[in-house]
């Protein structure tokens, strides 16, 4: 698959900032960091040559369009902000969770991959892990809001097992071992009901 069919369809009037940006996550899934470079950009994106260094002259400042871009797409994918009111039960809960993982693992396979590129190469680039924390902090605020009103008597604690979780699961069905497993939607809800149900005692 090549980059450029890696990047969703961009609706009209998306941004040249974010089409660049979709463009060098596209390419991070397919080729990895080395692969990453602002005239693959430009060719991945359909842009005339230079139009990627005139948004973002370094690499640093390319990274961090990507992980701000990042942010707000898997926002759409997990929909953390849409979740049911867990005063109204588990099940629907757990349902939503479920669906919103399952999404991440299959329909946003490359989003998810372009993540775990991006989160490696924070660990040695401390300029972007700054904003690679500040991306997900809103996740982790959303998710302890989440658990604390199902009751959670540790959300602090809590909220780091669920996206340990969550993320060993993503990380193994996308790019570890079991790769080549496609889980379904029961079978992640199955796991995900396990999980919560240990953190709250069932």
């Amino acid at each position: 698959m090549s980059a450029r069919s890696a990047s969703p369809v961009p609706p009209a009037g998306t941004s040249r900032a974010d089409l660049v940006a979709d463009a060098a996550l596209a390419l991070l899934a397919e080729r990895g960091m080395r692969g990453l470079t602002h005239r693959a950009v430009d060719e991945a994106a359909g842009l005339p040559q230079g139009s990627t260094s005139n948004l973002a002259r370094t690499r640093q400042a390319l990274l961090e369009l990507a992980v701000r871009r990042l942010a707000d797409r898997e926002a759409r994918v997990l929909a953390l902000n849409e979740m049911p009111d867990p005063r109204q039960g588990l099940d629907s809960l757990v349902d939503a969770l479920a669906l919103a993982t399952h999404r991440a693992l299959t329909r946003n396979r490359e989003l998810t991959l372009a993540r775990y590129e991006l989160a490696l190469e924070a660990t040695r680039r401390p300029g972007l892990r700054a904003h690679f924390d500040a991306a997900g902090a809103r996740f982790r605020e959303q998710l302890g809001a989440l658990v604390t009103a199902m009751g959670s008597a540790d959300p602090a604690r809590h909220v780091l097992s669920l996206v340990a979780w969550a993320d060993g699961l993503m990380f193994n069905c996308v790019a570890g071992t079991f790769h080549a497993e496609v889980l379904s939607l029961p079978q992640v809800r199955a796991g995900l009901r396990e999980v919560l149900d240990g953190m709250l005692d069932g």
